[in-house]
């Protein structure tokens, strides 16, 4: 499958054909996520990239059942998500499996104090009973670096990295093993944004925690994922380790993509090829077969125009979505 067997264990999370679509009122079908396969194994970074629109945030909120799929599988801890029935299995899944969302202030209800805010998750899941509960609240808040004084103001009282901060405690209050996040930095200034992902790196480290991490910054996702995937229209067109994807691109988009990453140094910013991305990008809605690329690819051919490639191993743990590579 198309993931990194750490010492051959199974995958904390496994992720086989989803599809997730939505009907568009006289309009038709738009497949936002139309086939995708992953795995995570427990502890890996899986970054999640691509251009706005390209379904990555609809696959991650599918993945913690925000959005129910259309078709596929999602197993959890060895258990198909799908077939989650009781309240008592449902509960279980939504307290290991939480989501750190793009607007750090959109998130939070701005009539909740930061306290009742982190608190409400243990509450719903019966965590920390009496003055507990308030005690772990502020470790939560000085784990993310904030004060335990926090927990008496409002969301509108902090800075948009803070509020972010407060997004991160609110998905650690249950003690999940896996959590998807959701851009998280795109909404914050460059400056606090390496703050907010070295943060993520070093909670990872200290609690053992699994991430699915969405992002369009390519710089950002090298530096904390293990393994990236690089979405396309719905697709996976390309997913190798951190390493090996930034090193040997394979895939026309990601050459693209990976062109367009500035590098801090005039010389060889001056030097190298820029590749353009020429060309409409296709709708989503009542997408034929072919690949979803091909209208903005220089090498696409008849077969691009007319059969989907297939996400394949083209090298070990190095797959790609390409007529010209399969």
């Amino acid at each position: 499958m198309t993931g990194m067997d750490k010492d051959n264990q199974k995958p904390m999370v496994h992720v086989e054909h989803l599809k997730k679509y939505f009907q568009v009122r006289k309009k038709g079908i738009l497949k936002a996520v139309d086939d995708v396969s992953f795995d995570i194994c427990a502890g890996e970074t899986l970054g999640l990239v691509g251009e706005s629109g390209c379904g990555k945030t609809t696959c991650g909120r599918t993945v913690v059942k925000l959005y129910p799929a259309t078709s596929g599988t999602i197993e959890f801890d060895g258990r198909d998500v799908s077939q989650l029935k009781t309240k008592e299995e449902i509960k279980w899944f939504k307290k290991n499996a939480q989501i750190i969302f793009q607007d750090p202030y959109a998130s939070l209800d701005p009539r909740m104090t930061v306290g009742d805010i982190v608190a409400e998750g243990m509450k719903n899941h019966d965590l920390y009973p009496g003055k507990e509960r308030m005690e772990r609240v502020h470790e939560l808040l000085s784990l993310v670096g904030l004060n335990k004084e926090h927990a008496n103001r409002f969301p509108h009282e902090f800075s948009g990295g803070q509020r972010q901060r407060i997004g991160i405690a609110r998905a650690l209050a249950v003690d999940p093993k896996f959590i998807v996040c959701d851009e998280p930095i795109s909404a914050l200034d460059v400056s606090i944004q390496a703050q907010v992902v070295n943060l993520l790196v070093r909670l990872q480290k200290e609690l053992g925690l699994t991430y699915l991490f969405i992002a369009h910054d390519l710089s950002m996702v090298k530096h904390i994922s293990d393994r990236v995937g690089v979405m396309y229209m719905g697709h996976i067109v390309e997913l190798a380790s951190s390493a090996e994807l930034y090193r040997n691109p394979q895939h026309p988009y990601t050459k693209a993509l990976l062109s367009a990453i500035p590098v801090p140094d005039p010389e060889f910013e001056r030097s190298k090829t820029l590749i353009p991305l020429e060309g409409e990008v296709g709708s989503p809605i009542n997408c034929k077969e072919g690949c979803r690329f091909e209208k903005r690819c220089k090498y696409a051919t008849e077969q691009c125009r007319s059969v989907t490639p297939q996400l394949r191993e083209i090298e070990a743990g190095h797959y790609v979505s390409c007529h010209l590579l399969n």
